[in-house]
């Protein structure tokens, strides 16, 4: 009930950053332009702050055991949503098709979910979440790019290895291993950087909401993508927590993690590579929505 009681909090904190990112977008504070650069800046320095700043945690034999079983979990979670992309989509053209089977393997778990479990479970909490992200990401930049192209290996080891937010895990791993002492005003600046995560990205995602068809967002092959991502996955995730006997904590890091909305990047790669643009962008703005209220009632099951 405490996480659910969290989790119900820290939604209306990000339910009023939301609302601000649509003021910003409405008066013109933030157009499109602002808010790709927002995006990267967050993907690029904010993000990867945060991550850093969680491993501060001392790595007892207890978190590292639980951060393997995460890691564990995650991989069967991420496969599984690799395999039911291939058979659940059929029926629809490849156009929208190709769209649905990325955003079943690619959430928005590190835009998204690693703020909110910060928000709900702490700095412990954001340490697992780093860590469960890692195989969803690399499933982003080889079997999800595969859905729109035929990039090299050479191309995606680069994407995977080079990426912000996994050097910043290697780089809080190392530094915690080899317990490397930060002087104070650079962990406090790391620190207050990450801290703008949550209300930034939750802003972004408000201005995503401003003049969007809302009779449009819900045609019925989006609350079929929504059920099998937000409500089935999840399910999986809390069969595999209760299989390896994952805690409160992890169980509903997991939880939470997996149950995040379809990825941004499903747009954005649909637009670059011929995909339905308009179709992509009302799944990420569906999905997003619809999990401000799936993601509490998801604690219930913690």
């Amino acid at each position: 009930m405490d996480g659910l009681m969290n989790m119900l909090q820290s939604q209306l904190i990000l339910l009023i950053y939301i609302v601000c990112g649509m003021y910003c977008r409405k008066k013109g504070l933030i157009d499109d332009e602002t808010k790709v650069k927002l995006i990267d800046l967050i993907l690029k320095v904010t993000l990867p702050c945060m991550i850093f700043e969680s491993f501060g945690q001392t790595l007892t034999p207890a978190i590292l055991r639980q951060t393997a079983m995460v890691f564990i979990a995650s991989v069967c979670v991420s496969l599984t949503a690799l395999i039911i992309g291939k058979f659940a989509y059929r029926r629809w053209p490849e156009n929208k098709g190709s769209i649905l089977r990325y955003a079943t393997l690619v959430n928005n778990s590190g835009f998204l979910g690693l703020p909110l479990v910060q928000s709900v479970f702490g700095d412990v909490g954001l340490l697992f979440a780093s860590i469960y992200v890692i195989p969803n990401r690399i499933m982003m930049w080889t079997a999800g790019m595969s859905i729109f192209t035929q990039s090299d290996r050479k191309t995606q080891y680069k994407n995977i290895l080079l990426n912000p937010c996994i050097i910043t895990v290697y780089l809080g791993m190392i530094r915690r291993i080899l317990d490397i002492p930060l002087p104070g005003f650079l962990d406090t600046g790391i620190s207050k950087i990450g801290g703008i995560t949550s209300p930034l990205s939750m802003m972004i995602i408000g201005t995503m909401l401003v003049g969007v068809d809302w009779k449009g967002l819900f045609e019925p092959v989006i609350f079929y993508f929504s059920i099998i991502r937000l409500i089935l996955l999840p399910f999986m995730a809390l069969g595999m927590a209760r299989l390896m006997g994952f805690d409160e904590l992890t169980t509903g890091v997991s939880i939470v993690m997996t149950g995040m909305p379809a990825g941004s990047t499903s747009a954005l790669l649909a637009a670059k590579y011929g995909a339905d643009e308009e179709f992509a962008s009302r799944l990420v703005v569906s999905t997003t929505v619809l999990s401000l209220f799936t993601a509490p009632i998801l604690m219930l099951l913690v």
